[in-house]
């Protein structure tokens, strides 16, 4: 019956008219000077004339630079016949009455197969759409018509959004999507209504935040892989009705729901076959679902973090279901709250390993409860803005608007900032209601001149933007940016309440910063070299939460590395909510807590970047009580040269919240050349080497990936359980003092040599020789392999497509033997070096066949990868050791984007790993796919790839060692042991972080471990 129904329904939204115009949150005309207005390019938005290049011409107008621009459309109907493509950092909005709607009409043709997107954004420009354009690097899915010269949205596409304007497909058009947006920070679809009839879907390859957007009808509401950033989405205040399969169908997004309601589909939220996800859903409504709230997939794996907090159910029989194995989780009745929900890794307590678990505490009600308030506060209504440029502020890059603004602030409640560069030199203090609005964090800019004297010298911190004590403030789309030289300067100081809003606000100084050349010289104040190191890391904190301060804070980034911190709130218990904060390369700290209680950052970001962050730690909570941290990454740059002890301190803090923690260090590259396009994936070998370190009493905590611990605050003591491996002796410290060492291999007489990469120098050590230096050429060694003559053959990152080269031990300096690539042929008898760990999961490339919209699963990418004919081999001096040479991707260079590969930096499956595994052709190996955090056996294959792939642990870390009887020991925060058939039989303990494992010494009883700065030996009771 229930099938039946929603069949009934499903007709009826195919059928169904559109819904009336959507009301409008910007009902008058925002005035800019610098905008594009649609009226003005011969935009008709009668609903009948085509629309389609009056649209793409007022964007074009203001995607001449970097800095992007504006795009105003008036309530009206557009229709379009064909893609529009929205450039980086255009942002489109509507005003008016009544929401403007672009509209796809009945049957437009290219838009009945595939995948056909009626806008998409692009990190491409213009000269895209230009005859005889070049290809794209890897041209995304769903441009009507084709048109491969324009790429993807990227991680590198900031500001890129559409707000206030609603999308509507007509009949016979079931290859439609209404948007794809893959962009980064503040990318933002906001107040949005997408009416999906017979569509496929209303967003895809989804992108930072959306908010307030309603999706009716459709085969699905959002149908996404991962971010292109590869960090989490969140979706707020926004809703689903009548989906003909799955509100949401994703996977790997991050996905962050918050006060959202599914009503009328299948499914709510559907995470892809083979896939996994780090799902947080937070007062949420689910009604009227059929057959599951939840579907879960791979559900034996580790990165499977899924959790739900405090949402209610109404005729939802099954509350969540497993893919795989068919079992599910039921509801609690006609009516039910699931006050806790978790699914994946859990861990005990501080310091302990997880396990795989469920904790689900679901409570029947007898009334269904009225909603929630939404959970970000609208903006002021626009006929209440005043206009900052009509009471003598100029924002013209050159005077200094500081007095003007401060006397606008004084005498009007909501100020309007058209797009313009504020030059400020002190600061600006609010009342406790005033608002100040911006369109677009990067067009509307406070920028402060280097050596402003309230901001210089020594003394206490000092806001440019300051909030006073329980106000209900509003700061909303815009930037600011207090340079290099003002070591007072606090970009913004908040103390209002719990009802202020800190919104699409950009720190200036790092990335996503556009300055034109006017400007960058009137705030550089006589210094260009505002960005140079010697002024990271010398101002106060850029955006400071303190005494009492509290509220809102949605998507704000936070990047400028002249600052101590980006995020620092201290002595306050008003609550905080903070969504989709992204927090990166800061010197010293990402996001500090000082005696902070009753705050939750949902789906906060961090990175740390080679040159400006090394040291930095993500996360620093010191006297706090009382905080929720869910959905979290803390990312380190791949081409970072060294690790940091843990990406979160804890300083006498307890009351501790963590769920769904991702701490990791690899990423993708998107390219093309003359052998064709594709995305590689790299392996960072320098993430956090703890996902939490409690300083206060000693305890560290390694998993790096985990659906839930609580940290409460009693926790004083570190845990009893140990788990020793039954066929380990004690381990024990070799030597010390390196700065990030790898790539081992032990020779014919168990000597192992290893590579400390920051050095460029490869070491061996033998019990009775000791530590030996055996080359410190500048040759940028990585992995290391030994021929039956004892040559050493080093993988090298140097030189176009990496090096392979060869010495004798004890040899002088400059005797070595450049290997070059010969054609893959028979070697009967040799040794074939593989990697011993990969990170591939087809990353920023549509994994999606437009045909049967089924995605490849991770398993299916792994494998296509690993087991694919290699071409070309390098072989050692005798003969006796084969590498199998891989395409190698440079980090800044390729025909389609040339330019100087200046860093240096290239990636392959063999530079990545954290060192080779040596078979003959025929026999088993076994080696990680860190990507699915999965341990595959594998046959080595006569040129050397692999076949018979088959999952032999559900723990894919970054090592992995077998011993003669078949057992199997995987450096995953420790070191993990499995007996031949799979099941764990121990765990060996280690120090520190466990990064690679090799067997060696005279005998072969002896397991090495290769911390990141030390050698530890392991006795065993069988040989490698």
């Amino acid at each position: 019956m229930k099938r039946c129904l929603f069949a009934i329904l499903a007709l009826v939204t195919l059928s169904a008219p559109a819904l009336a115009a959507s009301t409008s949150i910007f009902t008058l005309r925002p005035d800019d000077a610098k905008a594009a207005y649609v009226n003005d390019f011969g935009a008709k938005g009668d609903g009948k004339a085509d629309d389609s290049a009056a649209l793409q011409a007022a964007i074009n107008k203001v995607a001449t630079t970097r800095l992007g621009g504006t795009v105003f459309l008036p309530s009206g109907r557009y229709r379009i016949s064909r893609t529009i493509f929205v450039w980086d950092a255009v942002r489109l909005i509507g005003y008016g009455k009544t929401r403007p709607v672009i509209v796809l009409g009945d049957n437009t043709q290219g838009f009945q197969t595939g995948v056909a997107n009626m806008v998409q954004f692009s990190g491409s420009g213009p000269s895209a759409l230009q005859p005889g354009a070049r290809r794209a690097a890897v041209p995304p899915l769903g441009a009507v018509p084709a048109n491969d010269a324009v790429g993807d949205a990227h991680s590198g596409t900031f500001y890129s959004s559409m707000i206030n304007i609603d999308m509507e497909i007509g009949q016979g058009n079931p290859a439609a999507i209404g948007v794809r947006f893959h962009v980064a920070q503040h990318g933002y679809l906001r107040s949005m209504n997408f009416e999906i009839g017979s569509g496929l879907a209303g967003i895809t390859q989804v992108g930072n935040v959306g908010l307030d957007l309603h999706f009716h009808g459709g085969r699905y509401g959002i149908l996404t892989e991962k971010t292109s950033p590869a960090w989490q989405y969140s979706l707020i205040d926004s809703s689903f009705d009548g989906q003909r399969e799955a509100a949401i169908r994703e996977h790997e997004a991050g996905l962050t729901v918050i006060r959202t309601s599914f009503r009328n589909t299948p499914t709510a939220i559907d995470i892809d076959e083979g896939y996994y996800d780090q799902l947080w859903v937070q007062d949420s409504r689910f009604e009227n679902i059929s057959s599951a709230a939840l579907v879960i997939s791979i559900e034996t794996n580790h990165q499977n973090e899924i959790g739900f907090t405090r949402n209610v159910f109404k005729n939802v029989p099954t509350f969540a279901r497993f893919r795989d194995s068919g079992k599910t989780i039921e509801g609690k009745g006609a009516a039910y709250r699931v006050k806790d929900f978790t699914y994946g890794l859990i861990l005990g307590g501080q310091g302990e390993m997880g396990k795989m678990g469920t904790v689900y505490e679901a409570e029947s009600i007898a009334s269904w409860p009225a909603p929630l308030p939404p959970a970000i506060r609208a903006l002021p209504a626009s006929k209440d803005w005043v206009n900052v440029q009509t009471l003598g502020v100029k924002g013209d890059g050159q005077t200094d608007d500081t007095a003007a603004l401060q006397k606008a602030v004084d005498t009007h409640r909501v100020l309007y900032f058209p797009s313009g560069f504020y030059i400020l030199s002190d600061t600006i203090r609010l009342k406790p209601d005033t608002a100040l609005i911006g369109l677009h964090p990067g067009q509307v800019q406070f920028d402060v001149p280097n050596n402003s004297p309230a901001f210089a010298g020594i003394g206490t911190p000092k806001g440019l933007i300051e909030a006073p004590k329980g106000g209900t403030n509003i700061v909303s789309g815009i930037g600011v940016f207090t340079m290099g030289a003002n070591p007072r300067a606090v970009g913004v100081m908040w103390m209002a309440g719990e009802n202020s809003l800190l919104d699409d606000l950009q720190i200036m100084g790092g990335g996503g910063t556009y300055l034109t050349p006017d400007v960058a010289k009137r705030i550089e104040g006589g210094d260009p070299n505002w960005a140079r190191n010697d002024h990271w890391g010398h101002q106060y904190p850029s955006i400071w939460v303190k005494d009492g301060g509290g509220g809102s804070f949605l998507s704000v980034w936070s990047p400028g590395w002249n600052a101590q911190a980006g995020f620092y709130v201290t002595n306050t218990k008003t609550p905080g909510h903070v969504y989709e904060l992204s927090n990166e390369h800061h010197l010293f700290t990402e996001i500090k807590l000082d005696r902070v209680e009753n705050w939750e950052f949902l789906a906060p970001q961090t990175e740390e970047e080679s040159a400006s962050s090394p040291d930095a730690v993500s996360f620093e909570i010191k006297d706090s009580r009382n905080i929720l941290i869910a959905n979290y990454h803390a990312y380190r740059v791949t081409r970072s040269h060294q690790s940091f002890p843990a990406a979160v301190r804890l300083y006498h803090s307890g009351d501790l919240q963590f769920r769904n923690v991702h701490i990791n260090a690899e990423s993708g590259y998107s390219v093309c050349d003359s052998k064709g396009c594709g995305t590689f994936l790299r392996v960072g070998r320098y993430a956090y080497e703890n996902a939490i370190q409690d300083i206060t009493n000693g305890i560290e905590t390694r998993e790096h990936e985990f659906a839930r611990l609580d940290i409460g605050a009693a926790s004083k003591a570190p845990p009893t359980e140990t788990a020793p491996a039954v066929t380990a002796g004690r381990i024990e410290k070799v030597v010390d003092g390196f700065h990030s060492i790898s790539g081992a291999a032990v020779d014919a007489k168990g000597k192992i040599y290893f590579v400390d990469r920051w050095q460029q120098r490869i070491f061996g050590w033998a019990k009775n020789e000791g530590l030996t230096i055996e080359r410190d050429n500048p040759l940028d060694p990585l992995n290391l392999a030994i021929d039956k003559a004892g040559n050493i053959i080093v993988q090298s990152q140097a030189g176009a497509d990496s090096t392979v080269y060869a010495f004798k031990p004890g040899s002088m300096p400059d005797e070595i033997t450049v290997l070059k690539p010969v054609a893959a042929g028979p070697h009967p008898g040799a040794i074939f070096t593989v990697p011993g760990n990969y990170w591939i999961n087809g990353e920023f490339r549509d994994q999606l066949d437009p045909r049967t919209y089924r995605f490849k699963t991770l398993a299916e990418l792994f494998a296509e990868d690993v087991t694919a004919p290699r071409t070309q081999h390098y072989v050692s001096p005798d003969g006796s050791l084969v590498l199998p040479a891989v395409r190698v991707w440079p980090q800044a260079a390729n025909e389609v984007y040339p330019g100087s590969d200046y860093t240096g930096w290239r990636w392959s499956n063999n530079l990545s790993a954290w060192g080779f595994l040596t078979a003959q052709a025929g026999q088993r190996v076994f080696l990680s796919n860190a990507s699915e955090d999965v341990t595959y056996g594998a046959t080595v294959k006569p040129d050397g790839s692999l076949g018979d792939l088959k999952p032999f642990a559900m723990r894919g870390g970054e090592s992995v060692a077998t011993d003669s009887k078949g057992n199997v020991f995987v450096a995953n925060g420790q070191v993990f042991v499995y007996d031949p058939s799979g099941k764990q039989i121990g765990r060996i303990d280690v120090p520190e972080r466990p990064m690679q494992l090799v067997f060696g010494g005279p005998d072969r009883k002896t397991l090495y471990v290769l911390s990141h700065h030390t050698l530890y030996a392991v006795r065993m009771q069988q040989p490698g």
